[in-house]
């Protein structure tokens, strides 16, 4: 039977052009790949494709491997920073403690006790122990209690320039210990502003000379160490949720006991930080009092330069600087232990 319009297939020829194949073709004239099983499944056989590799991951593609970088060994990290630190205050602290037990005072031969048992039963160094420590309490004590009045008053009563003023307390932070004495000398010092608007109104000499007392260096390390304790109590305030305050102050509460009972528990952990701090600092003061100029006032610190400028006896400037530090970190550990104490069972561990 004879193919109708002469659409009979010759031998050889190619078959039949369908719509896939078409898509095929230009498939491959664009670049790409043609559909198929090759494709669908992967040039490795069914399976291989990206299809099934997507179906083995849970439907997310491959990643290429990354290689994780090598990190170097703890320890290996913690040199440097323990090299400086040994460098530059341990080796010096060795040296001082090596110098305190020369039995010589030239930091050689078998280590002694000689150079303290003489500086220790000195009456000198028992006398500058004591005003030490009472000028160093007294300042600590002066400076929480103003600091935390202060800093209530800047925290939650609202008056122009409380901002300005928190900030400033920042600023103040940085001044050094003797630009804060010298500015009490020109203003209670023998000639100072007190003194002279005194004379000008009364004639006589001016009532305020107290400055080179133990009272005067009082002043000046309580004027100088506030800030240390209000800048802690301002940020442990600015914690304090204002409806608390405004809860106890609708149920009938007044105000030192809203101060006792909601705002001073929470200040507790920054005051004693801020306190320990300033004790540790007063106890270690020495600008404030070499420039009052305070007569018969001698601490640790002036007695270890005295004995060191003044004397040349370097051993019992030595002795005397050993039993400083030993005071200093002992009153700390005191501090911590106390604290420790303190800190509710479970409760959040305060930072100091």
């Amino acid at each position: 039977m004879a193919e109708p319009n002469g659409l009979r297939a010759e031998a050889g020829s190619a078959p039949p052009v369908t719509a896939v194949g078409r898509l095929a073709v230009a498939a491959e004239g664009r670049g790409g790949r043609p559909y198929g099983p090759a494709h669908r499944d992967g040039a490795h056989g069914p399976g291989c494709g990206p299809a099934q590799s997507s179906r083995r991951n849970g439907g997310q593609p491959e990643l290429p491997e990354t290689r994780k970088p090598r990190t170097l060994p703890a320890w290996v990290l913690a040199l440097p920073p323990l090299a400086v630190l040994g460098l530059v205050f341990l080796y010096p602290l060795a040296l001082v403690a090596r110098q305190s037990l020369s039995p010589d005072g030239s930091g050689g031969g078998s280590p002694s006790l000689a150079a303290y048992g003489d500086v220790l039963g000195q009456a000198a160094f028992r006398q500058a122990l004591r005003t030490t420590v009472l000028i160093a309490t007294g300042s600590t004590a002066g400076a929480v209690i103003l600091g935390f009045v202060l800093a209530i008053v800047i925290a939650f009563v609202p008056f122009p320039g409380g901002k300005a003023l928190a900030r400033f307390i920042d600023v103040f932070l940085s001044f050094p210990s003797f630009l804060i004495t010298l500015a009490l000398l020109f203003i209670y010092g023998t000639v100072g502003m007190a003194n002279g608007l005194w004379t000008d109104a009364l004639g006589g000499t001016g009532p305020f000379d107290f400055l080179h007392t133990p009272w005067g260096v009082l002043l000046a390390e309580i004027t100088y160490f506030t800030p240390f304790v209000m800048r802690p109590l301002l940020a442990a305030f600015s914690q304090i949720e204002t409806a608390q305050l405004e809860a106890a102050a609708s149920l009938g509460a007044k105000a030192p006991r809203i101060v006792r009972q909601v705002i001073l528990p929470e200040a507790l952990p920054s005051l004693a930080a801020g306190g320990s701090l300033v004790l540790v600092m007063c106890l270690n003061e020495f600008g404030i009092v070499l420039f009052t100029g305070a007569k018969g006032v001698t601490t640790l610190p002036t007695l270890v330069y005295g004995k060191a400028v003044l004397d040349g006896d370097y051993t019992s400037a030595c002795v005397v600087a050993v039993v400083n530090i030993v005071l200093s970190v002992g009153l700390y550990g005191l501090y911590r232990l106390l604290l420790s104490r303190t800190r509710p069972a479970g409760g959040p561990r305060a930072r100091a």
